[in-house]
């Protein structure tokens, strides 16, 4: 006791001082999976939606694992009644033997230990995904609870784990007949801020990974939601199998083909230049490289890339190989047969994307991601392999197929040309005197502060409602554009005809941007970004959506880095004021309307109170405006992000697009999403 009270005096003395020793004693040293809770977006990004979904990606890729190995060709998903998730898999199921080296269960060492796990061993699994080999251990860490169940050698095993740590030793709970791996898990509510997983995101996934790996049976099922004229009644199996007048919302994902049919999705709602989608499968330098393209009567390039089912957002050495490979070829087939002789001007490697749908899919052993969340390859020996495989192959496509072959030389010089005459608007676009400001469209009403990290600027609809905005922002950091009516749709449109578009070259103009960096002369160039936050803000109503969809979709299309950095935010206006004598209160749905209502009056009926409905920005005054909308310790804003860039693409084109039928789809399927404007 008195030795402590020495060491108390020590220490108490130091502070006195003001000096904090730094020692041995000041490392901490965290054991286990204390680092993944400790700091949980290092592993997984977020913990938010994004990083909530992405614990059962790591759990579905392990079983996709097992099927890249031929052991599983079914996985199913369920989201159970009470928000858990279980994922099962008919693999060969988690080994639970002795592992020798940590003297203890192999399924507890790869639930427990970081960067364990059979994908290490070239053996066991040839290739893998995951996130940089944390995996199910990872999940185990951010889960409340978490049980796994294991059907192998003629037995069921089970253990429990809770927020990381097993509750009791691996046993036997009985005999089986089948093996797998069946994983069940309770985010930890203090560690995200959301724990609702959203069934539209995983079966985005799960067809994802069904094109990406033909052959597989995925399946998801809601327990939480009972699909309407359904035939079963929510109590039956996962599948909805039961007798009843509903049945639980279920999807499968199989394909055939694979990435053909990847390709046929993502261009349903567009015109095909070519019948035949142009299918590569082949393996170069130890490689195995997998593509599929078709051009189509569209002006944009849609390529997706992916490496052991990982969607790289940002390329690498495969899309680079690719890109190089496809240029050299149709270059050279095109000046073989003569058809460029009448052309003045240059052709680029742009022109022979133009209209261009293809998903390239590779699998590596050890690949070499640029960033944690695996958006870039860095690999360099397979730009050689995935070049070697498209220029091979297309080739041999064009010399087989030479009416196809001139359809595609037709549309690059197509390309050419418009790309020309869209230069010469661009340059228009892009002049601008940056050391006096000047150029800056006469509608925008600046902010006085010029650091970016700081400045946002609204895209606010029409004059009206820019009006009653430029009146009650913060000067200081808040700049406002008001755009007249709808902008150009951009996906109906010609690359030369957008840039000509007034609205479109004032958004430029206004945010700083430009064409063309270095690396790519397509990509957008953010150095004079001017704005951390372009806030899109339009009218609660029918019209209101449709211009930010018309916004999105341009910036989609043309300033897709603006989103990938996080800079481009909606503004969400509430859409009733309700009052009752002194008291008021704003509502952003209908269900906080009905309460309110319900709380404002005795009986819960309306009668006696005052409700507005607010259809257009124009019918707040500034001052409520800025209190609901712009007020950053009051508002909420959306931000948008892309978790996948072939699914957005699909979205985009279905919405904006000329085919009627699958938008008729897409609403009816949403509609109860719908803000229904009446």
């Amino acid at each position: 006791m008195e030795e402590k009270d020495k060491n108390t005096a020590k220490e108490e003395k130091k502070i006195q001082n003001g000096k904090s020793e730094y020692s041995a004693g000041s490392i901490q040293v965290l054991e286990g999976l204390e680092a993944v809770r400790k700091r949980p977006a290092m592993y997984i990004g977020d913990v938010s939606t994004k990083g909530l979904h992405h614990l059962v990606y790591e759990v579905i890729d392990n079983s996709i694992d097992e099927a890249l190995v031929g052991h599983c060709d079914t996985i199913d998903l369920v989201i159970n009644e009470d928000g858990t998730v279980t994922t099962s898999d008919n693999g060969r199921g988690i080994p639970i033997d002795m592992h020798a080296k940590e003297k203890k269960s192999a399924l507890e060492v790869v639930m427990t230990v970081l960067h364990a796990g059979g994908k290490f061993d070239k053996d066991s699994y040839k290739v893998s995904g995951g996130l940089h080999g944390v995996g199910v251990s990872c999940v185990n860490a951010l889960s409340a609870k978490l049980s796994a169940e294991v059907h192998r050698d003629g037995q069921v095993y089970l253990q429990e784990y809770e927020r990381g740590k097993p509750l009791e030793d691996v046993r036997s709970i009985g005999k089986s007949d089948k093996t797998g791996t069946i994983i069940t898990f309770q985010p930890d509510d203090t560690i995200f801020t959301t724990t609702l997983f959203n069934f539209e995101i995983l079966a985005s996934r799960l067809r994802e990974l069904a094109y990406l790996n033909k052959g597989i049976h995925l399946n998801i099922t809601d327990k939480r939601e009972i699909e309407e004229n359904g035939n079963g009644n929510g109590d039956g199996d996962g599948n909805g199998n039961g007798n009843g007048n509903g049945k639980y919302r279920s999807e499968q994902f199989y394909s055939e083909r694979g990435l053909s049919e990847f390709v046929e999705l993502l261009d349903a709602t567009r015109d095909k230049l070519i019948e035949k989608i142009i299918n590569i499968d082949t393996e170069k330098n130890g490689v195995p490289v997998e593509m599929a393209l078709q051009y189509n009567t569209s002006f944009s390039e849609n390529v997706h890339s992916y490496v052991n089912n990982i969607n790289t957002i940002e390329g690498g050495t495969h899309l680079a190989g690719f890109r190089r490979g496809l240029t050299r070829t149709l270059k050279s087939y095109a000046d073989k047969s003569g058809m460029l002789t009448k052309l003045k001007f240059d052709i680029s490697g742009d022109d022979f994307r133009e209209g261009l749908t293809a998903v390239i899919s590779i699998k590596v052993q050890e690949p070499q991601f640029e960033g944690q969340t695996k958006t870039k390859l860095g690999n360099s020996e397979v730009m050689g392999a995935v070049d070697q495989a498209i220029s091979g192959e297309l080739s041999n496509y064009l010399e087989e197929n030479p009416k196809d072959a001139r359809i595609i030389v037709q549309k690059v010089i197509l390309a050419a040309t418009a790309r020309h005459a869209a230069r010469k608007a661009r340059e228009l676009v892009q002049r601008k005197n940056v050391l006096s400001g000047a150029g800056l469209p006469g509608k925008l009403a600046d902010c006085a502060e010029k650091d970016p990290a700081i400045c946002e600027l609204y895209l606010v609809e029409g004059d009206s409602a820019g009006g009653t905005a430029k009146q009650g922002r913060d000067r200081h950091f808040q700049a406002i554009m008001p755009l007249r009516g709808k902008i150009l749709n951009v996906e109906k449109a010609m690359q030369h005809k957008i840039f000509e578009n007034e609205e479109i070259k004032n958004i430029f103009t206004a945010l700083g941007v430009s064409i063309g960096t270095e690396e790519d002369s397509k990509a957008l160039n953010l150095e004079g970004l001017r704005y951390h936050k372009i806030i899109i803000m339009t009218d609660a109503d029918v019209d209101g959506s449709h211009i930010t969809t018309l916004i999105m979709t341009f910036l989609f299309r043309y300033m897709t880095e603006l989103i990938q950095e996080g800079y481009l935010y909606i503004a969400t206006p509430p859409f009733y004021l309700i009052r009752k004598g002194k008291n008021e209160r704003y509502c952003w749905n209908e269900e906080e309307r009905i309460a309110t209502v319900k709380e404002f009056s005795k009986n819960g009926s309306e009668s006696g109170v005052h409700i507005q409905r607010y259809k257009g920005l124009g019918e707040m005054n500034a001052e409520q405006l800025w209190e609901t909308t712009m007020n950053p310790e009051n508002r909420t804003l959306r931000q948008i992000t892309i978790e996948s860039a072939a699914e957005a693409d699909r979205i985009f084109s279905m919405l904006m697009g000329d085919d009627v039928p699958p938008r008729r789809e897409f609403i009816e399927t949403h509609a109860k999403y719908a803000n229904i404007d009446v």
